[in-house]
């Protein structure tokens, strides 16, 4: 009898997570969802926060001092039988540069966030973004559950990368993850369940650790996270949370009035400026080392500077 309560107790608490990841990521390109994402608290007004351990500073390395011109290739990938078109960009350049992994969001591409991440290219970045089989655009059948799935997927599409031709182009001592919504889980999974230890940095773009869960873990990695404060998909309040639990380097950038997609993914938004802007600085900050990116991160009381 015992362990048949504690087997019931389990599968409660199986069940209420995934209540909670369906009602949290259904609708995270645009479409009506039926909850806001719940995570834990941050923690009370008052309260002394513990000191944030350091991240080791790269080498500084040359960046590009003007846009670079930028490649798109494709490839495909198949980890455990999931199939993984996988999306491209590179810089042109002879130089060895750093890259950085991209997760969409659920019933996006890697192509719906392209007039971000070719600007990331152009910037001297390899953007490596794959197209998730269960929550793409072009998935046969929606799944939200995949999402868990998907920090192992990024870290395979990555390590396939790096070995083969394109790593060539790649400093594989330099690599960052970023995502939005339902990637933005998937980012934050890379730095907790599914800690990637090749990661120096990571952006959470409207997105919580719904799911993969809040311990971080391994070497210290700095953090950049950004969210509109009216998101009415993925609550501010569950993103803050998430972002508040972070032991190391962090910043992050409310975006006063902005909401689930727009700062991401409409470049003539005023919030898609201010994120395209941002996230650049960020990336030549801890990618290449320039310390005169720093001068680039806003300031004001929308933007909490721990980095």
């Amino acid at each position: 009898m015992r362990r048949l309560a504690l087997l019931l107790a389990r599968a409660t608490a199986v069940a209420a997570t995934a209540t909670t990841l369906t009602a949290g990521v259904t609708g995270c390109t645009g479409q009506p969802a039926p909850a806001r994402w719940v995570t834990p608290s941050p923690s009370p007004a008052g309260t002394v926060a513990p000191r944030l351990a350091q991240v080791a500073p790269l080498p500084p390395l040359p960046a590009p001092r003007a846009a670079l011109d930028v490649s798109r290739q494709e490839v495909t990938y198949r980890r455990e039988g999931r199939v993984l078109r996988t999306v491209v960009w590179l810089p042109s350049t002879t130089a060895k540069v750093p890259a950085v992994v991209f997760s969409h969001g659920l019933n996006g591409t890697p192509e719906s966030f392209a007039p971000l991440l070719t600007t990331w290219a152009a910037a001297g970045f390899a953007v490596i973004a794959p197209a998730y089989p269960n929550t793409s655009r072009t998935a046969p059948r929606l799944d939200v559950y995949d999402v868990l799935n998907q920090p192992a997927d990024a870290s395979f599409v990555l390590s396939q990368v790096l070995a083969g031709p394109l790593g060539e182009r790649i400093d594989g001592t330099r690599l960052a993850a970023a995502g939005h919504s339902a990637g933005a889980i998937t980012t934050v999974g890379l730095f907790t369940a599914g800690r990637d230890a090749r990661l120096h940095a990571g952006i959470v773009l409207a997105g919580s650790g719904l799911g993969v869960g809040t311990a971080f873990t391994g070497t210290p990695a700095s953090l950049l996270f950004v969210h509109g404060d009216a998101d009415p998909l993925v609550s501010y309040a569950s993103g803050k949370a998430t972002y508040d639990i972070v032991p190391w380097s962090k910043a992050m950038l409310t975006v006063p009035g902005g909401n689930h997609n727009d700062p991401y993914l409409r470049p003539g938004a005023a919030s898609f400026t201010e994120v395209r802007s941002l996230t650049l600085a960020f990336l030549r900050l801890e990618l290449y080392g320039d310390a005169s990116a720093r001068q680039q991160l806003p300031r004001g009381p929308s933007f909490d500077d721990r980095l």
